[in-house]
């Protein structure tokens, strides 16, 4: 039996409400961001069941978890997700699903899983120019795809659909007001993310971080924005656009001004470690349990002592100066 009321809190107050559950850590794409040249992938027996991560979420949601972000590798790799989809749908207490994909099944799949469960979707898209898209993913002839998944997405019913790009000095930069126009044409929520040091190739210097206020510098060189109020515990700031165009802007700072005062998220990866923080090294085996024998109540108290450890967050790296490429290589992990 799992023990309820009691809230996930770490060490400095912060009350956890949002999973990010890592399904696998395959990917079919090579970002050279994320990917490392040759990835060893974690043995098939290694990874998580769907029983096994649904009786993971039920403990978290008597715990106060109640929204839940499938991510990888690459979660459309995962066999039949829509069946793993469709088992976390069925927990009370899960209010919403969502998906971070890099978009390539998405159009053959959408769908399958609107009918699972899902609720909403974020496609990675690094550029609009199809031969520096292809570039930065390491595959030919897949630009085109992605299109056609979101595309396929809206259509189904996700909602809301949301781009994410990773904006790099002297790789994507010259194309942010393009992402914008389409987010305008098309009604999608357009997410900017400054350049994380999680890169598998150890390409990350602060000389190659785009900082969010000079993203909407930029922006505001041809629209007006309104910032709107930041939701408790979210990663962007939102804006509208004043002249009442469709769509929207969310910048991510991760780097220049994090919000790590009230993260209110756990990750859950593919082979089973609870990660408290996507920041810090600090990750503890669950899976042992999970396959040992122990009691939902043991499990709810080892997460909840894992969790207690949780790092202060990248703003501690910060103010150190102790930020290096790779603390994790983000495939492993999700976003």
């Amino acid at each position: 039996m799992v023990v309820l009321g009691l809230q996930l809190v770490d060490g400095f107050g912060r009350v956890a409400r949002k999973l990010r559950l890592s399904v696998t850590d395959r990917c079919n794409f090579r970002c050279d961001f994320c990917m490392p040249l040759n990835p060893v992938w974690i043995p098939h027996r290694e990874i998580l069941t769907y029983e096994e991560m649904a009786r993971i979420v039920r403990i978290l949601v008597s715990m106060g978890v109640t929204k839940i972000r499938l991510s990888g590798g690459e979660p459309l790799m995962r066999r039949d997700i829509e069946k793993g989809i469709k088992m976390l749908r069925e927990i009370p207490g899960v209010e919403h699903i969502s998906m971070t994909t890099n978009g390539y099944f998405l159009a053959e799949k959408a769908e399958a899983l609107k009918r699972a469960g899902l609720d909403s979707v974020t496609v990675s898209l690094h550029s609009l120019k199809p031969e520096r898209f292809e570039e930065i993913v390491g595959r030919k002839d897949v630009f085109s795809k992605v299109l056609e998944g979101i595309d396929k997405a809206r259509k189904v019913g996700l909602e809301p659909v949301k781009i994410n790009c990773v904006i790099t000095r002297g790789c994507n930069d010259d194309e942010i007001l393009d992402f914008v126009e389409l987010g305008r044409a098309s009604a999608l929520v357009i997410r900017f993310i400054e350049y994380m040091p999680f890169d598998g190739r150890h390409m990350w210097s602060p000389e190659k971080l785009v900082s969010g206020a000079e993203i909407i510098a930029r922006i505001q060189e041809r629209y007006e924005l309104e910032r709107l109020p930041r939701e408790p515990g979210s990663t962007s700031v939102g804006y509208r656009f004043k002249d009442g165009g469709k769509g929207m802007v969310n910048i991510i700072t991760s780097m220049t001004q994090p919000f790590c005062g009230d993260c209110d998220r756990i990750r859950l990866s593919a082979d089973g470690k609870i990660v408290p923080c996507l920041f810090s090294r600090d990750e503890y085996d669950v899976k042992s349990l999970l396959r040992g024998g122990a009691s939902d109540e043991e499990i709810a108290e080892f997460i909840r002592r894992s969790y207690r450890r949780k790092f202060a967050g990248v703003e501690a790296l910060i103010k150190s100066g102790r930020v290096q490429p790779l603390i994790r290589p983000m495939h492993t992990i999700g976003g």
